[in-house]
């Protein structure tokens, strides 16, 4: 995440607008270009499903970017996401409803525009989705990603036992 990012989502944190569910830890960053342009990649674990990763991969721009495109505070929205098990499976109290739940937010602007991931349980296919996409305030984004993680035929543990 870059400075600006930071910055700016630390403001919001401390006004209390945004809470973050999951942490993301970066585990790669390439450089795409000349003039400083990189892809990070960032670790992320479900607060309330162990045994589960999932990792984003979005654009951060360089000042020299900002510059030449005359945007200072916002960053592309497109990014990747791949989840896959990682350990044995715990999965805690979560939304089973149809719309999900967030399990990470990051801002990719000085105020409104977010990274989102949520958590959809298939209960049909046994299945976890993961959806990474961007919302700003004013106009959504089309641009999203997808991942899921079956669960058929694992060894599962519901703590509060699983939806039937």
């Amino acid at each position: 995440m870059n400075r600006l990012t930071s910055l700016a989502s630390a403001a919001v944190l401390s006004l209390g607008f945004l809470s973050i569910p999951a942490s993301a830890q970066v585990v790669g960053k390439v450089g795409v270009d000349w003039i400083g342009n990189d892809i990070i990649v960032e670790a992320i674990t479900d607060p309330e499903i162990k045994g589960v990763t999932c990792h984003v991969s979005y654009f951060d721009r360089s000042i020299i970017d900002r510059l030449k495109q005359g945007n200072w505070f916002e960053d592309p929205s497109n990014s990747s996401i791949a989840c896959s098990q990682t350990g044995p499976i715990e999965i805690g109290e979560i939304d089973l409803s149809r719309g999900g739940e967030e399990v990470f937010r990051e801002g990719r602007s000085l105020i409104w525009k977010d990274l989102l991931v949520k958590r959809i349980y298939d209960k049909t296919n046994d299945t976890l989705i993961y959806l990474a996409h961007s919302r700003q305030i004013v106009e959504g984004s089309a641009k999203m990603a997808i991942s899921t993680v079956s669960l058929y035929g694992q060894q599962v543990t519901w703590t509060k036992g699983k939806p039937q």
